[in-house]
């Protein structure tokens, strides 16, 4: 916010942010449908309206929240179209065609859920990234999934749980180094602290993918249809072992480049070209061919629905209408970022903070309000972070709890509300509306719950005189109560 222009009234803040929640909450009632680019757009207006009536906002304000958050969307919403790129890319060259082949062949649909969550987890703690995960090995088994009969939302909810997971206790993870940076703790230290809420969170939805799959014990698809779906991919595929192998390429080299820390826009488009080079010489496709199908997504006709329902998909523009909600959600925030209304809205909240109890349930609170309304994951770790640090320092609380707070917060919020960065990406990804995958994904709305908990009980509530050692400061824990 600049320096010159004084902080909405709390009244214009808070009315702006019920327009938005319950402008969501009427259009899921009477209408049920994801589509808020509409919504988006009413919301802005009226906090334009709002902040020009009540407190003089000049547009040129305006328009710098408007850069500001396109800004921050730009580089996460070029990774989006180019992964609808890379999709059909993958699958003319083989990729997840081979991948399915072998996949429903492999592994019982008794065990799917359990084994997605388990692969996107350590694929997750391995690389850092839960947007490559979901991309990569998040695409494959929604194939998988889709050729063994489960349910494509919760397979969806299962490669979320697993994705988050790793992004959260991974030491190479965007959020974890900007979590711990943010409250200036050592990042093992942090990782440490999350883990109290994130494996218990983990191990519930690893029970819930396990009862989930006691449904397709006995299959939901008959040695016919298997047999169908096999003859019609190695019909219009090779998938031979040797071309199996081939195929994987792009696959491991977006795991490989990860790993190495390369720069995740370059590594998807890298990936998308390798895939499309092997679809030209190993599966007899010619350039003006991939060129369409990375444009317009992947089209077979292999005379079996289900087949082509699998297949059929991806592609540059089939992202657009995700990209645009990107667009118009983080322009919003960026507005409310820049024009006061969530220094407003936060600086409130801080007055009810005078024990750890409070202090951490208003904080997750916080977080959860910022990226409802800026649909910034990064936003809402950065400004409740800096916000409420002063807050555990004046209660003698380890910041590492504060840390792991913005992990429990709006992080864990971040792949279930439609307008979203972390949802919008998810969804366009994986094929499935958030609305659909949100119950499935036990471990986003499993962690807030028992980080509440310990809130409210006071258990992992670290004290900066307790005995256990601190990985930064050396200095001893102990639970508290609050």
């Amino acid at each position: 916010m600049e320096e010159n222009m004084k902080k909405p009234a709390l009244g214009v803040a808070l009315a702006i942010i019920l327009f938005l929640f319950g402008s969501f909450a009427v259009q899921l009632v009477t209408i049920g449908t994801p589509d808020v680019h509409m919504t988006l757009i009413f919301a802005t207006v009226f906090a334009v309206v709002m902040l020009a009536i009540f407190n003089k906002t000049p547009l040129s304000l305006i328009e710098a929240g408007v850069i500001h958050g396109t800004k921050i969307a730009t580089i996460s919403m070029m990774i989006l179209m180019f992964i609808g790129v890379m999709i059909p890319a993958w699958i003319a060259a083989g990729t997840i065609p081979s991948l399915i082949y072998y996949g429903v062949q492999i592994i019982s649909p008794s065990v799917f859920l359990l084994t997605t969550i388990l692969v996107c987890s350590l694929s997750c703690l391995a690389t850092g990234t839960s947007w490559g995960t979901a991309a990569t090995f998040g695409v494959a088994l929604m194939g998988i999934g889709g050729g063994l009969g489960v349910d494509p939302a919760m397979t969806a909810g299962a490669v979320i749980s697993g994705a988050i997971f790793g992004d959260k206790l991974s030491p190479i993870s965007d959020t974890v180094n900007l979590s711990s940076a943010t409250c200036e703790v050592n990042v093992f230290a942090h990782i440490k602290s999350v883990a109290t809420a994130t494996v218990p969170g983990y191990i519930l939805a690893l029970v819930v993918a396990v009862v989930l799959g006691m449904k397709h014990s006995k299959g939901q698809i008959t040695s016919d249809q298997v047999s169908t779906l096999l003859s019609a991919l190695s019909t219009h595929f090779n998938v031979t072992p040797l071309y199996a192998l081939i195929s994987l390429i792009p696959m491991i080299l977006v795991v490989v480049l990860a790993l190495r820390k390369f720069n995740a826009l370059a590594t998807i488009v890298i990936s998308a070209m390798i895939g499309m080079i092997i679809a030209i010489i190993f599966q007899g496709y010619n350039l003006q061919e991939m060129m369409s199908f990375m444009n317009y997504g992947y089209v077979i006709d292999t005379g079996n629905v289900d087949v082509d329902k699998l297949l059929n998909r991806g592609g540059l523009q089939s992202m657009m209408w995700t990209v645009s909600i990107g667009y118009l959600g983080l322009s919003y925030g960026g507005i409310l970022e820049k024009t006061g209304v969530l220094d407003t809205l936060l600086f409130s909240a801080k007055a009810i903070t005078s024990n750890a109890r409070n202090l951490i349930l208003t904080h997750m609170l916080a977080g959860m309000a910022t990226v409802m309304a800026t649909a910034s994951p990064y936003v809402c770790i950065l400004i409740p972070g800096r916000m409420f640090i002063a807050g555990y320092d004046k209660l003698g609380i380890k910041r590492t709890v504060a840390s792991r707070t913005l992990e429990h917060s709006g992080i864990c919020l971040d792949p279930l509300l439609p307008w979203s960065l972390g949802a919008v990406y998810f969804s366009g990804v994986l094929g499935v509306s958030p609305l659909e995958y949100a119950p499935y994904a036990v471990l986003c709305w499993a962690v807030p719950i028992i980080a509440a908990f310990y809130a409210i009980t006071g258990i992992f509530v670290w004290k900066e005189d307790s005995p256990l050692k601190d990985a930064e400061s050396e200095k001893t824990v102990v639970k508290t109560k609050a």
